[in-house]
């Protein structure tokens, strides 16, 4: 991770340069508030890997000795059928008609896209692993 956290810090100290230059010579704010969304964002990366680096040390891959075995294990629990990502895609939907026909059907939407989500979050929470 430290590699990729001086790659990011590289990439914010490059919206910060250009986001000054654009600040002294342009003066026009659509562009500021995009290179400064742009220096944050890269900048919370780079925050992010360099305090997992610090937390966590060393990944196997980054170290030159290291064996493969070393990162494996189970990946991840994947469902073998849900339902709930066609009832989220409906809701999305119909929160998008609602945009145009008024509030009533936006909040159908927002309700049945909720419960879409909640469902694919909450759906296979009792298993034991």
């Amino acid at each position: 991770m430290k590699t990729e956290a001086y790659l990011f810090a590289g990439v914010a100290l490059f919206f910060l340069v250009t986001d000054a230059a654009y600040i002294w010579f342009a003066q026009e704010p659509a562009g500021i508030a995009a290179l400064t969304v742009s220096f944050l964002m890269s900048a919370l990366i780079a925050f992010f890997c360099s305090a997992n680096y610090r937390r966590k040390g060393k990944r196997p891959e980054d170290r030159p000795g290291s064996q493969v075995s070393e990162r494996s294990g189970p990946i991840d629990f994947f469902p073998p059928h849900s339902s709930y990502p066609v009832v989220t895609g409906l809701g999305v939907a119909i929160l998008a008609a609602g945009t145009v026909f008024g509030l009533w059907l936006f909040l159908i939407g927002f309700g049945v896209t909720a419960a879409g989500v909640m469902g694919m979050v909450f759906q296979f929470a009792g298993r034991d692993d």
